[in-house]
């Protein structure tokens, strides 16, 4: 199984610690943020990762070299100065990526789901991780019926936690359903969010996923940052 890395953002929201640093560098409990993903990636056997990068791309390969400290191999894709969202992001990652069902993590979170225990292969189109909404954004982003199945709309709203499988087939026909929400980046390549297809496939019960209770956190502030830091300073 193959892995992508999303790595891409700005970062804005964290300044002036992006200044210098991309988000998914910056240190948590004494390491960057990404490498609690390689660590996890090792451990359940992925051997190649593709890394999206916009921001400050250089620093990557300069901090986590080609990955065999962790025994994986890591594909270093550059989306250009404006990052592709994303469903563009994941749309240019696709040559790299191949067929089979692939793992996706955002590179500015910090949890301590297993990876290991999603599916290798979902049934459908994507496998979500959903977690309790957190007090920033309390409204959800999905609903995740009885029969594990994720719904635009329910009684038991979760957030998104940045984490699923995926089948590549997910963006086949992607140019039908977000031609209200796309555009192109100054190089020319689509940019265009991933949520508008999920909403889609969820409508056919192509979208499946499963809650997270443990813990979670969207590193998007430096406010949430220091939390995350104390937490680990206590455990």
């Amino acid at each position: 199984m193959k892995a992508l890395v999303f790595a891409a953002g700005l970062g804005e929201r964290m300044r002036p610690l992006t200044d210098h640093t991309p988000k998914p560098l910056i240190e948590a409990g004494g390491k960057p943020l990404i490498v609690w993903h390689l660590e996890k990636l090792a451990a359940m056997g992925v051997e190649d990762v593709v890394v999206n990068t916009s921001w400050l791309a250089d620093r990557f390969p300069a901090t986590l070299g080609d990955g065999t400290r962790w025994g994986l191999r890591l594909h270093y894709l550059h989306e250009g100065d404006t990052p592709l969202e994303t469903g563009g992001g994941m749309l240019n990652a696709r040559p790299l990526l191949g067929e089979a069902p692939f793992l996706l993590v955002n590179g500015d979170i910090w949890t301590d789901f297993d990876f290991g225990s999603l599916p290798r292969e979902p049934t459908g189109l994507a496998h979500l991780v959903m977690i309790d909404p957190p007090g920033y954004a309390t409204h959800g982003d999905f609903a995740l019926d009885e029969a594990g199945c994720v719904r635009r709309d329910g009684e038991r709203r979760l957030t998104y936690a940045g984490i699923g499988i995926y089948r590549t087939a997910l963006l086949d026909d992607w140019r039908n359903h977000v031609d209200d929400h796309a555009g192109l980046a100054p190089n020319g390549k689509p940019r265009f969010r991933l949520a508008p297809l999920l909403r889609a496939h969820m409508d056919v019960g192509r979208i499946r996923g499963d809650h997270h209770s443990g813990c979670w956190t969207d590193v998007g502030t430096p406010q949430r940052l220091a939390e995350l830091n104390a937490d680990l300073a206590a455990h």
